[in-house]
């Protein structure tokens, strides 16, 4: 199988996650911190475990490689791994964090990758912001990010250096939305499920990119307003058109299904829901299929 990291829909062959023991820790732990960091609610440590079990599994027999990181120090967030890295050919890119409780993950990213034979292209560095559900690779040479409260136009320039000059990057520049406390990323809005179909939100999506979209003959599946709020827009593409999506929006997994897709649901309200975080924040794919 020839591998990639220029898509966000082949086949996953290794994936990166972080169990909620080494996350979260503990039900202290997550009693200290909920507040702070604006969960909608204290998740609960062993629901939490059971949950991400239950996940794994569901995982194991469509993923080549799940390799799980080690208890992080910080910040219970650093269960949602998407966001500390991002990959381009030479390799990872640590990311520089816009959530300032979180600037830890990425070294302790930096220490698993080297001691495990992945590659390190590089960090975001100084006033550069980065943080990876703001990156959607749109095809090979075309790479989509939000530029908001978590990721800003040094990261991004950084970024371009490091993916080459045949890739193009294109910013999005997203809402203000619920304000910088909150949790908005590029994925909060669009979810590329195959090289020719997405998940979208369009309500919070600039025009500009919405029409852009169209134009590359992208169809667009349009979470209905009563799900978006409950992570609906929020799936990861294990494969072209094999999706994986939280309970709780049936609305949404019909209108999948009409596109194509086949659907796998997981339950995860104190893996997802309580902080804001769906599949796509709790996986960061290292190597896909090439398309």
């Amino acid at each position: 199988m020839v591998l990639s990291v220029r898509n966000e829909w082949g086949a996953i062959d290794t994936l990166l996650m972080r169990h909620p023991k080494e996350a979260f820790a503990s039900q202290a732990r997550i009693d200290r911190q909920w507040q702070a960091l604006n969960y909608h609610a204290p998740p609960d440590f062993k629901a939490a475990c059971r949950e991400f079990d239950s996940l794994l599994e569901l995982l194991a027999p469509r993923v080549n490689k799940i390799e799980l990181l080690p208890a992080d120090g910080g910040s219970i967030d650093s269960l949602y791994l998407r966001d500390s890295s991002v990959v381009c050919d030479a390799g990872s890119i640590l990311c520089r964090m816009g959530k300032k409780s979180r600037a830890g993950e990425p070294p302790e990213v930096e220490a698993w990758l080297s001691e495990n034979g992945h590659e390190v292209a590089g960090r975001i560095v100084d006033d550069g912001l980065l943080e990876g559900g703001d990156l959607i690779w749109l095809d090979e040479r075309t790479v989509a990010i939000g530029q908001g409260y978590r990721s800003n136009s040094q990261g991004l320039e950084q970024f371009a250096k490091f993916a080459g000059n045949d890739v193009d990057v294109i910013a999005v520049p997203l809402p203000h939305w619920n304000g910088p406390a909150d949790v908005l990323h590029l994925m909060s809005m669009i979810s590329p499920l195959d090289q020719d179909l997405a998940l979208v939100y369009s309500p919070l999506m600039p025009v500009v990119f919405r029409e852009y979209l169209l134009s590359r003959d992208i169809r667009l599946v349009e979470v209905p307003a009563t799900e978006y709020a409950q992570l609906a827009c929020n799936v990861l593409a294990l494969g072209p058109r094999l999706c994986l999506m939280l309970s709780g929006n049936p609305l949404t997994r019909v209108l999948l299904e009409q596109a194509g897709c086949e659907v796998l649901v997981f339950s995860g309200d104190d893996i997802c829901r309580k902080g804001e975080g769906g599949p796509t924040c709790l996986t960061r794919p290292l190597r896909r299929s090439a398309t």
